[in-house]
């Protein structure tokens, strides 16, 4: 397990530093990107379980609040959530290779903006959070949902380091 929480971790914080140098420019829409970090996690919670979803996610977290500008332990707290909740979804469904990722990286989309929503609620505006009235969250959800198979199948590839033994 500690393997597979490490390579997740690596692997996300490899995907954190290209979302925040390479594909910040590439921004397509109301500079909205696709969350590649996010994805991972998704996977890697969803193949692993609950325990490695929440600390993958942790520790992840915890490397993406010191990459960014947000504040310390939004990205921690946010993603340790996400991860533990796909979790529990582990086995419940077969992984297929466009629908099942699709909608998985679509709802930790969601629920994130829900957790960033409330965050800004409880700490009065100091947390930045999406508006479900405007694009920017939905074009989000859109190119995550989109490229999800894409990265679910790259990552299939390194299975041997993401995938704890059974």
């Amino acid at each position: 397990m500690t393997k597979t929480i490490i390579w997740t971790t690596l692997f996300i914080a490899a995907a954190g530093i290209l979302q925040s140098t390479l594909l910040s420019p590439l921004s397509i829409y109301f500079y909205a990107k696709p969350d590649i970090a996010l994805d991972i996690l998704v996977f890697s919670a969803y193949m692993n379980g609950m325990m490695t979803g929440q600390l993958s996610g942790f520790f992840s977290g915890l490397l993406l609040d010191f990459l960014s500008n947000a504040p310390l332990g939004l990205n921690l707290f946010v993603r340790s959530v996400i991860g533990a909740l796909t979790g529990v979804l582990n086995g419940a469904f077969f992984l297929d290779n466009l629908i099942l990722p699709a909608a998985l990286c679509a709802g930790a989309t969601l629920l994130k903006a829900g957790l960033l929503l409330l965050l800004n609620f409880l700490f009065a505006g100091a947390i930045p959070a999406y508006s479900f009235n405007t694009p920017v969250l939905w074009v989000e959800l859109a190119m995550n949902a989109v490229l999800a198979p894409l990265i679910f199948g790259l990552l299939k590839m390194f299975n041997k380091f993401i995938q704890k033994r059974k």
